[in-house]
């Protein structure tokens, strides 16, 4: 006799099973993705089901964590041919009860709140999707920037934990690496903000963004822009309404919006005025 499709096991997936969690983007309609899976998959939780009649993954999401006081959950997928089937209640279910009483967050897009609504998650916040070549136009931000060296890991280390609000040292000692560009800003000889831009399909996308002021933001994001080719892609707190004012006058356009939900907590730790946008929604 079969395994129902909401008792199948869910596994802990791995590296090793990288070209499989592209292949369920595939499934999906989404890029492959392929250089962010393998982040995920190194810095955080995989979890998977497989598909019983060995057809890769039925269901896969990567929960990265911050310690006791956050996880976040991301990539939540589902193969098409076992959609609405409960697949993915019964995915979120295990990572529940895995997580025990550390809250978690999760970027929602409107296909799947209400599955998240159903298992306690709340509405706290919402991010804009922007994307496209940014063409500079009316007067250029003020602030200094500069490429980050290893001298400024410490630093940096330390201005995010501040204002992420956890210390996520496991995330940004990886971005030199995973990154194409990592920049800093500076004024009177202290931190006061980083960037990274990182390569996605035919875009790079700009995250994480910390800085101390919307005009900070701004410098380190015409900075980046002006070193790649590429179009940007970038998600943005929408209480930053000046710096998304400011992308769109600039050749962004919007894409889309999701969701900030949380389960197990009222909002997300830290200092939202000085987090401008994520590594990626994936990893909050």
């Amino acid at each position: 006799m079969s395994t129902p499709l909401t008792e199948l096991p869910v596994r802990r997936l791995t590296t090793a099973d990288l070209s499989s969690c592209a292949d369920l983007s595939e499934d999906r309609g989404w890029p492959r993705e392929e250089h962010k899976w393998g982040l995920l998959l190194a810095a955080g939780r995989g979890y998977g089901i497989d598909d019983p009649a060995g057809k890769g993954l039925v269901a896969g999401c990567v929960v990265t964590s911050y310690g006791p006081g956050l996880s976040a959950i991301g990539m939540v997928l589902v193969a098409e041919r076992y959609a609405r089937q409960g697949v993915g209640r019964r995915l979120m279910k295990h990572v529940l009860a895995e997580a025990g009483a550390t809250p978690l967050t999760l970027h929602a897009t409107p296909y799947g709140q209400p599955l998240y609504e159903e298992l306690g998650f709340s509405h706290v916040g919402r991010a804009e999707m922007v994307r496209g070549r940014f063409r500079p136009s009316g007067p250029a931000p003020r602030a200094t920037t500069r490429p980050a060296t290893a001298e400024d890991l410490p630093a940096i280390l330390r201005l995010d934990a501040e204002v992420f609000g956890l210390d996520r040292t496991h995330i940004i000692t990886r971005l030199p690496a995973f990154a194409d560009q990592l920049r800093v800003a500076e004024a009177d000889g202290a931190l006061t903000g980083f960037a990274a831009v990182w390569p996605n399909m035919e875009t790079h996308v700009v995250g994480p963004l910390i800085a101390r002021d919307t005009d900070t933001a701004k410098s380190l994001i015409a900075s980046l822009a002006a070193q790649t080719d590429r179009p940007l892609r970038t998600d943005i707190d929408v209480r930053h309404e000046e710096l998304l004012a400011w992308l769109k006058a600039n050749g962004l356009e919007p894409i889309a919006f999701n969701a900030v939900m949380m389960h197990g907590a009222p909002a997300l730790p830290g200092d939202w005025t000085r987090r401008f946008a994520p590594l990626t929604v994936a990893a909050a």
